[in-house]
């Protein structure tokens, strides 16, 4: 079995971001649109940020419509997809991560164009990785 460093676990977390970035839009909108109606009546005054809108939902979740359940599921599947392509990605790339990346901090994008100046060097498999998750 392959070990992961510590290293490539944060890098696995801060990717999630890079992954879902145009998703993270996508998941709000899911559960904005599918839950409004929950939202004026019992959220409206909850600052988003930190899962509280989250967390009022869920503190409400015996009064919610069918629809804004159905949102919060699929909200719910695209993040695990995003996760799934994540862990993939992280598995795939993690020998390259740390040869090529280790002291490159893991935020807006850094390990992505580090990847990417190394590309010569990176492994066909981590490329091949980084193109099935959309980074490539």
């Amino acid at each position: 079995m392959k070990t992961i460093s510590i290293f490539s676990i944060a890098v696995c977390l801060t990717l999630l971001f890079v992954i879902s970035a145009g998703a993270q839009e996508s998941l709000v909108e899911t559960v904005a649109n599918g839950c409004q109606a929950e939202l004026d009546a019992y959220c409206k005054d909850v600052t988003p940020g930190q899962g509280r809108v989250l967390a009022c939902l869920y503190a409400h979740s015996d009064k919610l419509s069918g629809k804004c359940e159905y949102a919060l599921y699929d909200a719910a599947a695209q993040l695990e997809r995003a996760v799934a392509a994540l862990s993939y990605m992280v598995n795939e790339c993690a020998d390259d991560l740390d040869q090529f990346c280790m002291g490159v901090a893991a935020s807006n994008g850094r390990l992505k164009d580090c990847l990417d100046k190394n590309d010569p060097k990176v492994s066909s498999r981590c490329k091949d990785a980084m193109k099935q998750v959309g980074l490539k």
